[in-house]
């Protein structure tokens, strides 16, 4: 099959472009600038790599039209934030391809009622991002089910991998709470600690839109969760971070007004756009019809995160025995 995977060397993309060529496919990585993946592999001398700057591409209602002129059997969007963009490629590519898949994310959801939460359960989303892509899933599962175009939705948790900083106990993206734990320094949560946080490995990611492809008939006009077997809680995973480093860890809860009032600004926005949410989705839907079976949970993937992070010197901590440092 030809493949256009949208956005190729990303997060998702650095794992699930080799896939795909392992997988036997013609792959076409389309990007603004082809970047190195995070991870080298290499099925990528195969790839043949497309540079398309979609903005401005879109801005001369172009994109479209040169994704269709690749020709391909089916398209991977990952980076689409905008109804107006996905209607746009959409309209381009009807009748044209074999499926469409879009990476959207659990913040369709707003705060739960019930967890974990399903697929079904009805959409209250908050927040720009959450609002907008709450939107794409809806037009691309009407335009499945009405308009049969071949559409699948597989909405990713927090995405973690080596590379990159995941999100923290803190519910941001400082990693400094990281070397305070395996020091044994103390660190303060908001509230109780209590609120959740539900990871996903980038390659289980990538394994999703594998196992969509493979199982198409029961994919299409459906959405998936795509996130590790459980949530987890900034206590609990603040304790895990210290335990790996031979830590117990010491914590001091504050109210949220005191807490936010510590941290910069930008930390307090990030950490209460995710506990405001708590996330703690369910995957059976994407276990029973697309077999999909996530190697890592959330505290496995984090600790992979973690330990590039030591080990390429993002963030260090004294006190740590060098034997230590990849966990």
């Amino acid at each position: 099959m030809r493949v256009a995977i949208i956005g190729g060397s990303g997060h998702i993309g650095s794992y699930l472009t080799p896939r795909l060529v392992e997988a036997g496919h013609t792959v076409l990585s389309v990007s603004r600038s082809q970047r190195k993946p995070y991870v080298p592999h290499g099925a990528w001398n195969k790839v043949e790599c497309v540079n398309l700057d979609r903005g401005a591409e879109e801005e001369a209602g172009t994109f479209g039209v040169k994704i269709r002129e690749l020709d391909p059997d089916a398209v991977i969007d990952l980076i689409a934030y905008t109804l107006e963009s996905t209607e746009a490629l959409v309209e381009a590519l009807r009748g044209r391809v074999q499926q469409f898949l879009h990476c959207g994310t659990i913040w369709v959801h707003g705060p739960a009622i019930e967890v974990p939460v399903t697929e079904e359960q009805p959409r209250k989303p908050f927040g720009d991002y959450g609002i907008r892509k709450a939107a794409i899933e809806q037009y691309l599962l009407n335009e499945a089910r009405r308009n049969r175009f071949p559409a699948t939705v597989l909405h990713p948790g927090h995405i973690v991998g080596p590379g990159w900083v995941p999100l923290t106990p803190a519910a941001n993206f400082n990693p400094a709470v990281f070397a305070d734990l395996a020091s044994g320094k103390e660190i303060a949560l908001p509230n109780l600690g209590r609120e959740t946080v539900h990871h996903v490995h980038a390659d289980d990611v990538a394994q999703a839109f594998m196992k969509a492809m493979a199982n198409w008939s029961n994919a299409i006009g459906e959405s998936f969760h795509v996130v590790s077997p459980a949530a987890i809680s900034l206590a609990g995973y603040a304790e895990a971070v210290a335990g790996w480093y031979g830590k117990e860890a010491l914590i001091r809860f504050l109210p949220w007004e005191q807490w936010r009032a510590s941290v910069s600004e930008k930390e307090a926005k990030v950490t209460w756009d995710h506990i405001a949410r708590s996330p703690n989705c369910s995957i059976r839907k994407a276990q029973r019809l697309l077999d999909y079976q996530p190697r890592y949970r959330s505290l496995e993937a984090v600790r992979e995160a973690v330990a590039w992070l030591f080990a390429n010197g993002v963030i260090q901590a004294q006190t740590i025995p060098n034997y230590l440092h990849c966990p």
